[in-house]
């Protein structure tokens, strides 16, 4: 793996790419993404650009790559931001050209499914944005969550250090796209009960890796992730998708990790709050908590067997639920179990 180093940050009046590497979602709700980019323009002052497959659903893998490729390479654009995840994109960066991404680094942000942009530009030496996205977060019904837009905002523009903050309410119930006039309705919120520590009394520093769990496996199966030496000494982050992966499937992926030699390499490790509700599975509140503990007690077991010494940290917003925290991917973590504090440098 090559030296990882922050690329520039865009400044507001900037252009920006808004691209579809996964799912084309845009064709499908352009409602909720036109709300997205007015918000990008109103909110983060900056100008979205649009590529040949960004409103295109089911556009073909090497076409999508090429948009991707051609934002990296555009000096005018100073970041990237994915539309949305999907479940596809695997096929889409063997196409990247890896010369143009190393030559003109950028921010890219997106989350879900863009795991596989993230640990490719991790593997150049490249930083980059866990989380983000142009629908689910920038077209959030309503009005935009106050802590998603101040880490998106930090995020994008500084490059200093943020301290993230539990949220006060939390959903994982979107409200159904199919139906524009949800737009103007607030999605359905939780108290928050502040997140969940476990392990040592110590502090640790070092560079994020990881995403989402279901991506991580993919990735591993098609030998798409680096040496156990490459990721050793760095800060995990995980969660699980609107799929709702079962307590098991969650154990069997992480001791996977730890078969590798990677689980036990990592001194802390942050974990999505489990999005426990889908249109398919309407789970109520009772499920919804057993969903949740079920998942904590199988990554609990994966990480007593394999990593007995890490941090781990439970129900932080970075993943599927509302909101969203953004986590400078392979930038600076410091995870403070002593304090319960944790910070990134974006």
């Amino acid at each position: 793996m090559e030296s990882l180093r922050y690329p520039p940050k865009p400044r507001p009046g900037d252009r920006v790419a808004v691209v579809s590497p996964s799912a084309g979602l845009p064709a499908i709700f352009p409602h909720v993404y036109e709300l997205g980019l007015r918000r990008l323009r109103e909110e983060f002052g900056l100008e979205p650009v649009e590529y040949p497959t960004t409103r295109v659903a089911g556009a073909d893998p090497r076409d999508r790559a090429r948009d991707v490729t051609a934002a990296f390479a555009d000096p005018t654009i100073t970041a990237v931001l994915a539309t949305v995840g999907g479940d596809d994109l695997i096929t889409v960066t063997p196409h990247l050209d890896d010369a143009v991404l190393r030559a003109n680094p950028k921010p890219y942000f997106g989350y879900s499914d863009n795991t596989n942009v993230l640990n490719h530009l991790h593997r150049l030496g490249i930083v980059a944005y866990h989380g983000g996205s142009v629908l689910v977060h920038l077209g959030r019904p309503g009005a935009p969550h106050p802590l998603t837009f101040d880490s998106l905002r930090a995020a994008l523009f500084t490059p200093g250090w943020y301290e993230l903050s539990p949220a006060l309410q939390w959903g994982d119930q979107p409200n159904d796209w199919r139906d524009p006039a949800t737009l103007a309705v607030e999605p359905l919120m939780f108290p928050g009960e502040g997140w969940r520590w476990q392990g040592p009394a110590t502090v640790v520093r070092g560079r994020s890796w990881g995403g989402n769990l279901e991506i991580l496996h993919w990735l591993l199966a098609t030998d798409r992730v680096g040496a156990v030496a490459d990721h050793s000494g760095e800060v995990l982050i995980v969660e699980t998708s609107q799929e709702l992966p079962s307590a098991t499937e969650v154990y069997r992926i992480l001791r996977n990790l730890g078969e590798r030699g990677l689980l036990g390499g990592f001194p802390a490790v942050l974990v999505g709050r489990a999005k426990a509700w889908d249109f398919d599975r309407p789970h109520t509140p009772a499920q919804r908590r057993a969903h949740a503990a079920e998942q904590r007690a199988a990554i609990t077991k994966a990480l007593t067997e394999y990593a007995p010494e890490a941090v781990a940290v439970f129900d932080v917003d970075l993943g599927h639920t509302d909101p969203q925290l953004i986590i400078p991917y392979g930038g600076e973590v410091v995870v403070d179990a002593v304090h319960r504090r944790i910070t990134v440098r974006y």
